[in-house]
């Protein structure tokens, strides 16, 4: 028997409040490195991952996983923005740099959410077979 309507409301809005605060832990600590590792980035996307991975496996909702994302995403946009002070979490790339571990970590994070929500449900697969 699927969950009521406010059982599953409850559950998005606490998914969306998780992602934020993981969207706030990854974009501050996207930038931090070891020598040339850029080792925040690469926990910060483990991380992200990771929640996203067990959110859907948990409640076995897409709209779960979508709700951690959005709030992980709008979290990364919001503080990646000049702060009052004038100070950057994520700084624009300067003249001849490429890729910076900010501008991976602000594309990755939608990536994510794509793949995590629209990976096949187990039940739809053993129905199918």
């Amino acid at each position: 028997m699927p969950p009521s309507v406010p059982v599953r409301l409850a559950t998005w809005a606490i998914a969306l409040v998780v992602g934020a605060v993981y969207g706030v832990a990854g974009t501050v600590s996207q930038a931090s490195t070891i020598g040339w590792l850029p080792l925040g980035l690469v926990l910060s996307l483990i991380g992200a991952a990771a929640l996203l991975i067990a959110v859907r496996a948990l409640t076995a909702d897409r709209w779960s996983a979508l709700a951690t994302g959005l709030g992980m995403f709008a979290a990364t946009i919001v503080f990646s923005g000049a702060g009052p002070g004038g100070s950057v979490i994520v700084p624009a790339p300067q003249p001849g740099e490429v890729v910076t571990p900010g501008i991976v970590w602000t594309w990755s994070v939608p990536l994510l959410v794509a793949l995590v929500v629209a990976w096949p449900s187990r039940r739809a697969l053993s129905r199918a077979n």
